[in-house]
């Protein structure tokens, strides 16, 4: 099976997940907006537990949760970061975004409805029969999506919008490592917290692994397709915001992606050959279209 293959059976397994999950929720707006907001996407978060799980044999039907979780999780921050007192956008994945759809105040309860959901469907015991094991998933995800991770993230991604100068590289490193990494980190250890084995080499990893993605987020906004990507691009440069790209240019911004995707596959040397799926997602991360 190719890796393109490979991501797109995992994202099957997501979303047959997500469907079972989601058909108990009736038909209200916001389950509607809820059933929206999670279809589509590469689901990148969800591949990455399931295939640092699979490095210790967890079962699927574990790290599907814990995958899904994820994936919920990830989709409430786009909702919300989609909507006018943030980044006012129209479209995500080519189609209107939940609060153009239905409105601003859905837009805000399908976020937080998927926010708790994400918690949910870690604390389930079909995720782990251990209690410690689905303690440890809830409170990792805690931190990093809260603010000491991805809303501090966004915190400093908002206040760079009006500071006085430009944010430097090593403030932009910082603002990512917790806006974009910190998702992606706990998406590489939760396969290892799911097996009780040692989360380390996997967070060396996701960590050069979420810098190169962002790195490569920010290439595409300048020189991507804004119809392939279904979204508005070169939002950073016409808010007059300091990237990677605008601190390296295009060449340098390359260069340091491809420097941390080896690095990310680095980190993996103590699992051997099992992790080979795991440096192709080093790979295809700066390597993508989209």
């Amino acid at each position: 099976m190719s890796f393109s293959q490979r991501l797109a059976a995992r994202a099957d397994q997501i979303q047959t997940c997500l469907d079972d999950v989601l058909s108990t929720f009736g038909h209200l707006p916001v389950t509607e907006g809820m059933r929206y907001a999670t279809r589509g996407g590469k689901r990148l978060r969800g591949f990455l537990v399931m295939e640092a799980g699979a490095l210790f044999d967890v079962p699927d039907a574990q790290s599907v949760r814990a995958a899904a979780a994820i994936e919920v999780l990830h989709a409430y921050s786009l909702v919300h970061d989609d909507l006018p007192c943030m980044d006012d956008d129209d479209l995500r994945r080519g189609l209107p975004t939940v609060h153009r759809k239905w409105d601003e105040a859905t837009a805000v309860l399908v976020g937080d409805a998927l926010q708790t959901l994400a918690f949910e469907l870690l604390a389930g015991e079909a995720t782990h029969p251990s209690v410690s094991v689905r303690i440890g998933l809830v409170a990792t995800l805690a931190t990093a999506a809260g603010a000491q991770g991805m809303v501090l993230g966004q915190a400093l991604d908002i206040a760079a919008e009006t500071t006085a100068r430009p944010l430097t590289l090593d403030e932009i490193t910082e603002l990512q490592a917790s806006k974009t990494g910190a998702l992606i980190r706990w998406s590489a250890e939760a396969g290892a917290i799911l097996a009780e084995a040692d989360p380390v080499p996997l967070r060396a990893y996701a960590t050069a692994l979420g810098l190169a993605f962002q790195i490569a987020d920010d290439i595409l906004d300048v020189e991507g397709d804004a119809a392939k990507a279904g979204k508005r691009l070169q939002k950073d440069a016409d808010a007059g915001k300091a990237t990677f790209v605008s601190h390296l240019g295009l060449d340098g911004a390359r260069a340091r992606a491809l420097a941390l995707a080896d690095e990310a596959q680095a980190a993996l040397d103590p699992y051997g050959a099992r992790a080979e799926t795991l440096r192709e997602a080093a790979r295809f991360v700066i390597a993508r279209d989209l």
